[in-house]
């Protein structure tokens, strides 16, 4: 490193034009998140950058990709803001991304700016509060952090005097699929992996081994330093015996840039963008694939769980031969795989006869007659199915007719199917004064029925009024006050799902994508996980129903959703970007668009759609 460079900045390498990828997190308490988060997309924008911002009440984490030069004036721009004083910033130049859909499914092809409640959520229990981050573990250079290593390794006699008074412990705060790939080897020393899905699990796996944290030692890493900021601080609120906990400053990242030759570091680090991952001078592979066994590092196929959807390696060999994975974590649990069947096609009638609590409500599908085939053209598969939610004041005829062309252009991949919500609204008119009448007058015609899946506390139904005036003029944010009806809509989507056969996935438009959430999180909740391999939410919004709990929804998930320049006047960019936020972030992509309250079928997004498909095919 050179040694004339401050603290927190990170030279670019020269390469103006070159393409480069900025990471940067800050804690700091932000006085007005909303206000913050619109500079950076005015500013982001402004220097063609892409990638994402989260910025909480309790500081900013950005992942950012672009240009050398613009990401420059970022930092900049940036470093004169007091909030970012003493901030990291880690700018490294590299190759521009080539593989579309590994950059998509990171979020670098475009611009994701949110307001979070939180930088990183490390507790999933709403009942916990999060500790204090003041109380983080020390921080040690990567310079310091390698003499600790090498003291105890017996390799040096230099060491950071307050590390040595204990016996060392070394505990890796990533996923069990980065730690795959690459992890700190030393020698007489005890590196600990939690082998954990998600950061949310790392307080558990804390709190069942604090028998071996206890009176040591710990120097903990992650990636980029952001996760080790609050793990330290959980594993010091314990109290006495767990006072001497330390921290990997800037993460692997910057003990790579310091040791070039890998130092004690072996493998690769991951990374979320769309490098995957970042390599040290050493030609050694830590990996394996998940199939066979053989030397294999390579996230770039994205291959997941059938389960729990987590990235697996699988090299080129076993991804001609095998489609349905199961991790090694879901493998301990006792989980196979997902058998594929060519079952025939079976007729879906508009009716159902039994009593299952939605009679006389319409089931329709798009044509279910085609198949797709294998890449390798050895057998065939059946398309995804669909459930289809409708919006407010809709029905399933109607998002059906609405969603012809989305069907087209989906056909030879998915089956969609749709389904009326339980919920049967009032025929509601907007009153218009007559020319020759002081009394205004509904329509003539009578509608058809329309159905909600959420409503307001004081909605009432009359089957035998054919129309009822609007009480007020159209109110973009009615959604709030629609509180009531979840209860029902689950149970009624639980019996219609059982009735008519499993799905693959869901698809939600506005409400129907707030109650697809919900659907989701709730079977979360009850399960352990949903019971759908994706979800896709369009122009969605959170429902103001229960809460969230604070823990993500573990699943595969595509946000559809205008760009937030005013194309969607009945939900707001904001209230989408809020509910994608909700979802694992790793496995979350997000597609905006510069149409209206619609979904889009014409290109580049409805690419973006088909290829967030492909991956469950």
């Amino acid at each position: 490193m050179d040694a004339t460079r401050q603290p927190g900045q990170r030279r670019g390498d020269g390469g103006g034009d070159r393409y480069g990828v900025l990471l940067y997190y800050k804690y700091a308490e932000v006085p007005n998140a909303a206000a913050l988060a619109a500079f950076y997309e005015e500013h982001c924008r402004s220097l063609a950058l892409v990638g994402r911002v989260r910025v909480g009440p309790d500081g900013v984490n950005a992942t950012l990709g672009g240009r050398m030069t613009a990401l420059e004036k970022h930092i900049a721009e940036m470093s004169s803001n007091t909030l970012f004083e003493g901030t990291d910033f880690k700018l490294a130049s590299c190759e521009d991304p080539v593989d579309e859909r590994v950059a998509r499914e990171c979020g670098f092809t475009s611009l994701s700016v949110r307001v979070v409640k939180e930088l990183v959520t490390l507790c999933s229990n709403p009942t916990s509060a999060p500790p204090e981050i003041s109380s983080a573990g020390r921080h040690l250079s990567a310079a310091e952090f390698h003499s600790v290593l090498q003291n105890v390794a017996g390799t040096s006699l230099d060491a950071v005097a307050s590390v040595e008074k204990n016996e060392v412990v070394v505990v890796d705060a990533r996923n069990v699929y980065e730690t795959r790939i690459g992890k700190f080897n030393v020698p007489n020393v005890e590196t600990l992996d939690p082998e954990i899905r998600q950061y949310s699990d790392l307080p558990s796996w804390i709190d069942e081994h604090t028998e071996k944290l206890r009176g040591k030692s710990i120097l903990m890493y992650c990636t980029g330093g952001i996760r080790c900021e609050m793990a330290s601080a959980y594993i010091r609120s314990k109290g006495e015996g767990f006072e001497n906990v330390f921290q990997l400053y800037g993460g692997i990242q910057r003990y790579l840039e310091q040791f070039p030759d890998g130092g004690y570091f072996e493998g690769k680090n991951f990374v979320f963008d769309h490098r995957i991952s970042v390599g040290s001078l050493k030609e050694n592979m830590l990996g394996t694939c998940l199939i066979c066994g053989t030397s294999y590092d390579d996230y770039s196929s994205r291959c997941r769980c059938s389960h729990c959807r987590m990235l697996v390696l699988v090299c080129p060999t076993c991804q001609d031969s095998t489609k349905e994975y199961v991790c090694e974590l879901c493998q301990k649990n006792g989980k196979e795989p997902c058998q594929i069947s060519t079952r025939q096609d079976c007729k879906i009638q508009t009716g159902l006869s039994e009593p299952s609590g939605f009679e006389n409500k319409s089931i329709s599908s798009h044509n279910v007659t085609s198949k797709v085939p294998w890449s390798n053209d050895s057998e065939q598969l059946k398309k995804l199915r669909i459930l289809c939610l409708h919006g407010f004041r809709q029905n399933a005829s109607n998002f059906k007719g609405r969603t012809s062309a989305l069907a087209k252009k989906l056909k030879h991949i998915a089956e969609l199917i749709f389904i009326d919500a339980p919920h049967e609204l009032s025929f509601v008119y907007q009153p218009i004064q007559g020319c020759c009448s002081d009394k205004p007058s509904p329509p003539a015609a009578i509608p058809k029925r329309k159905f909600a899946w959420l409503i307001a506390p004081n909605t009432s139904f009359n089957a035998e009024q054919d129309w009822k005036a609007a009480d007020v003029p159209f109110d973009p944010l009615q959604y709030q006050q629609q509180t009531k009806g979840f209860e029902e809509s689950y149970t009624y989507l639980e019996n219609a799902i059982s009735e008519i056969g499993n799905f693959d996935g869901i698809l939600g438009f506005s409400q129907g994508a707030a109650m697809a959430a919900l659907f989701c999180r709730q079977q979360q909740k009850t399960c352990g996980a949903p019971k759908f391999r994706f979800g896709m939410f369009c122009s969605g919004y959170p429902a103001p129903v229960g809460d969230f709990d604070g823990e993500p929804i573990k699943l595969p998930s595509l946000h559809c959703f205008g760009n937030g320049e005013g194309h969607d006047r009945q939900i707001a960019n904001r209230a989408s970007a809020e509910l994608a936020g909700l979802f694992q972030q790793d496995c979350c992509s997000v597609v905006e668009h510069d149409m209206g309250h619609i979904i889009p079928t014409r290109s580049p997004y409805i690419d973006q759609i088909k290829d967030f498909l492909s991956i469950f095919l």
